[in-house]
């Protein structure tokens, strides 16, 4: 039996946390997934049994952050699943960890390796609660002393970027950096410090959760439509992100696939 939940956060995190999803599965049977890019990075709580990584030939760690990527990865169970997982704001983990994002681009990093006591006490406090439902309230105190400590010039500005990048489909960086009051220098190691991307790659993600949201609306939109909608210079360059992004064409994604923008869904 699988139970999925969507919990959003309190008000006070609302600008750092997107939301926190619970993911429940007594299934013996191993089960594959594979995950694309969503533009935000993830700390992951495994309380049941840990998925294994197809690339790497290994399990992943019992508690982790998920780096900013530019590409797909395929998982599979290895029994019971029982996973927490909190999905940041694009900008968020900087502010959040005191470390700049881009460290953590393409990784998975062990919660271990952060040489951070109060997250190994929550990582702790996490795993010996039965109640998930405590677990949350739990990971909600843990961010909300994090709060206190924010420099809040450069969250101001981040929130002001991301605004822009949400509602304009066709956007250029120069435009970023004039809605940030930096300059193109300053703007894309200061983004690169809080998203973990450079600009150019988040906007590519962007671009590709844009149209699996449209498609996700209507997976009968040609093609072509969805390219220019969504940004791309023409439909060949979104079949080139595409298999990028999710290792398949558009054709195929839609034929092994639901199509589902984790990004824009929750906006």
């Amino acid at each position: 039996m699988q139970s999925f939940q969507l919990i959003k956060p309190c008000f006070a995190l609302a600008p750092y946390i997107r939301h926190y999803w619970i993911l429940q599965d007594d299934s013996i049977a191993p089960v594959s997934e594979r995950t694309l890019p969503i533009g935000c990075m993830q700390l992951v709580f495994h309380k049941g049994k840990q998925l294994l990584l197809f690339g790497e030939s290994e399990l992943q760690p019992q508690s982790f952050i998920s780096g900013q990527s530019v590409g797909f990865s395929d998982v599979m169970s290895t029994g019971r699943i029982e996973m927490i997982t909190v999905v940041f704001q694009p900008y968020a983990v900087k502010a959040l960890f005191h470390i700049p994002s881009h460290l953590f681009r393409g990784q998975t990093v062990d919660t271990d390796a952060m040489e951070d006591v109060e997250l190994s006490d929550l990582v702790k406090q996490v795993t010996d609660t039965s109640d998930n439902a405590v677990c949350i309230r739990l990971i909600e105190r843990f961010f909300l002393r994090r709060l206190y400590t924010l420099p809040e010039y450069n969250l101001k500005r981040m929130s002001a970027v991301f605004h822009e990048i949400n509602l304009r489909p066709q956007i250029n960086i120069s435009h970023l950096s004039e809605t940030a009051c930096l300059s193109s220098k300053q703007f894309g190691r200061i983004f690169a410090d809080y998203v973990g991307t450079t600009p150019k790659e988040f906007i590519r993600i962007i671009r590709m959760q844009r149209a699996l949201s449209m498609l996700q609306q209507d997976a009968t939109i040609p093609f072509v439509q969805v390219a220019y909608e969504c940004g791309f210079s023409d439909q060949s360059h979104m079949i080139k992100e595409f298999k990028l992004f999710s290792g398949y064409t558009p054709a195929e994604y839609l034929s092994v696939c639901a199509p589902y923008s984790d990004y824009f869904s929750e906006l």
